[in-house]
């Protein structure tokens, strides 16, 4: 590990939206590496203490913290401040920048460049003009989306900035107390 290695919290999105804005991205920036699809919980940062204590950390808080559910917006783009196309949180976005809060202590504390905003990014353009584009595409494209627009936030991942775009995960940590039920008492 070196010391300017960046560290983040995902949740991956494995279902049709998921699928859908994979899709979406391949085709307005074919030459972006693919990323898996994921709402961001923390944002890219260095850590203040080691790899294995940030994880431990996210652990020990994740157990505490139930899955569950939220729903997708609107596209929209984050122009002027970046050149990012992305679809926002609605529906209890208010329990991921709460999960959000919670997880940003100790060697994963960081202070964000921007407010925290629950999204789904689907492209970020090198350009306004090449976003603003995307946008369009994107807001069109999801007006014809028709299924569940859900996602079920169960488990996270802890992932390191391998290189310009390329992340690795390093855990995947699941929320809430995930127990096996046994003649009737909780393991």
């Amino acid at each position: 590990m070196t010391r300017n290695q960046r560290y983040a919290l995902v949740a991956y999105v494995r279902n049709p939206v998921g699928e859908f804005v994979e899709s979406l991205r391949k085709e307005l920036h074919p030459a972006l590496p693919h990323l898996a699809a994921h709402v961001t919980l923390l944002p890219p940062r260095l850590l203040d203490g080691t790899e294995s204590s940030a994880l431990q950390k996210l652990e020990e808080l994740c157990k505490e913290v139930e899955p569950f559910e939220v729903s997708l917006g609107e596209v929209e783009t984050f122009i002027p401040v970046t050149p990012t196309v992305f679809i926002r949180v609605a529906h209890a976005a208010y329990r991921m920048r709460e999960l959000h809060d919670r997880l940003n202590v100790n060697a994963l504390c960081c202070r964000e460049e921007w407010p925290y905003m629950p999204h789904l990014t689907i492209v970020k353009m090198g350009a306004e003009d090449q976003a603003q584009h995307a946008y369009r595409v994107a807001r069109t494209r999801w007006a014809e989306f028709d299924e569940s627009r859900c996602i079920e936030v169960r488990d996270l991942t802890f992932v390191r900035e391998e290189g310009q775009n390329k992340w690795a995960d390093l855990a995947e940590i699941p929320l809430g107390q995930r127990v096996a039920r046994a003649s009737g008492r909780i393991r």
